[in-house]
């Protein structure tokens, strides 16, 4: 049995290897292990800091009471009508889709040529998403900006988490960088991947990647979770990782040039002509 066994193996790997997709993409174990873990010790050095954070200071607290009296919040146009919102329903709706996001690059493994690298794929994910996290924590845990439900004088909204450090979190949104971080990667390898894929494809999937961490930072603004400029800025700084990440892993051309060249042929006869040299 095990002489039979061992050569069905091997051209089983044979088969494998040969029918293998190229990837458009290049891994470096040391320099995209070096990457990542700084990334990830970013990250762990963002959440000290987010948790070394103090409460609002009360001479600011009583600042924010006295302005909300006298209808005197000094707070930009863009983000004003988000203004001591509080909704906590909408927070706990927030992360449905904020979840979906996390999962949702997974399901291009079920695409051949995207499964036929699987290890990197998931490494090029995994180092996307710890550099939104190292950027978010470190960012959150430097900056204060009092969260919309700071404002909220209402009374639905107790005093002790008005007060508490982590209504200093406002800047900026980390679910929507991360969700944006999520859905980017996804739309940008698989359009990678499959450059020849159908325009129905493509308008889908980034429309898709557009839409969810949109719909996570609507209702985290609803929730006062976020103004609108902390949500825009983690859209554009997520969107741009998972878009910039990939892109900075693909294979260079360096061995491929295009020249100008000309003479006579056999038969004698002048020609001028584009040529192409591939080095290897």
């Amino acid at each position: 049995m095990k002489k039979l066994l061992l050569p069905l193996l091997f051209i089983f790997g044979l088969l494998t290897s040969n029918a293998q997709s190229e990837s458009p993409y290049e891994w470096d174990w040391t320099r995209d292990g070096i990457w990542t873990g700084a990334a990830l010790g970013g990250s762990a050095l963002g959440l000290y800091l987010i948790g070394e954070k103090d409460d609002i200071d009360e001479a600011e607290f009583a600042r924010i009471q006295n302005d909300l009296q006298n209808d005197a919040v000094d707070i930009n146009f863009l983000d004003n009508w988000v203004i001591g919102k509080h909704d906590e329903d909408a927070s706990k709706i927030s992360d449905i889709p904020f979840a979906i996001s996390f999962a949702a690059p997974f399901a291009m493994l079920f695409d051949d040529e995207i499964n036929d690298h699987t290890g990197q794929y998931l490494g090029l994910y995994i180092e996307s998403l710890a550099t939104t996290a190292a950027m978010y924590s470190i960012t959150a845990g430097l900056v204060n900006r009092s969260r919309p439900y700071v404002y909220d004088d209402s009374g639905e909204t107790g005093l002790d988490r008005r007060k508490s450090n982590n209504g200093q979190r406002s800047f900026y949104s980390g679910h929507v960088a991360a969700t944006a971080t999520a859905t980017f990667f996804m739309a940008k390898v698989y359009s990678d991947f499959n450059p020849d894929a159908s325009t129905f494809g493509k308008v889908a999937i980034w429309g898709g990647a557009a839409a969810l961490p949109a719909t996570v930072g609507y209702f985290r603004m609803e929730a006062g979770q976020h103004f609108l400029t902390d949500v825009l800025l983690g859209y554009a700084l997520g969107a741009a990782t998972g878009i910039l990440v990939p892109e900075l892993h693909k294979k260079r051309m360096d061995g491929v040039s295009f020249y100008p060249t000309g003479g006579r042929n056999f038969m004698g006869d002048e020609y001028k002509a584009m040529a192409l040299k591939v080095q290897f």
